[in-house]
């Protein structure tokens, strides 16, 4: 009888947590996705220098030459993550991020893993179930639906 308030009042709070919207829950994984990429895109531009010495004697990415590496990873990080963020082509844009990740944490830091896997578990979550309907991607969807074929 003690139990039965609090169990009640957890029952309740368990019920509102599951009716939060899909699309609000991976607006905040696209936030999160966007942020992380978005800001790292930013410091390899601020001091492009400093980011092609760390591409030519750190960032050991194999099969791409430094210069070309440093361009590829500040496009990826800029464009892919706006895309993730306003929704548009935005599983193939998780998946090349996701992509990035994995080269990352293969060739350039094998023990950030933690950082790495808390990105996966955001961006997996985008890739699986899409972008939801606050997207530039469910727009078309609904557009190209509206025209007969």
């Amino acid at each position: 009888m003690i139990l039965a308030k609090p169990v009640a009042l957890a029952r309740r709070g368990i019920r509102l947590l599951d009716r939060v919207p899909y699309s609000l829950l991976v607006l905040v994984a696209r936030c999160a996705t966007f942020s992380v990429f978005f800001r790292s895109g930013l410091v390899k531009l601020d001091d492009w220098n400093a980011t092609l010495s760390l591409f030519e004697n750190e960032y050991h990415v194999p099969l791409l030459p430094p210069d070309f590496a440093a361009t590829l990873a500040a496009s990826m990080e800029l464009g892919l993550s706006t895309l993730v963020l306003v929704g548009l082509l935005t599983r193939l844009s998780a998946l090349g991020l996701l992509g990035m990740v994995l080269v990352i944490q293969l060739f350039v830091y094998p023990m950030a893993w933690p950082d790495h896997i808390q990105w996966l578990a955001f961006m997996i979550f985008i890739i699986c179930r899409g972008p939801g309907v606050l997207s530039l991607d469910h727009l078309l969807d609904r557009r190209l639906a509206d025209k007969p074929a």
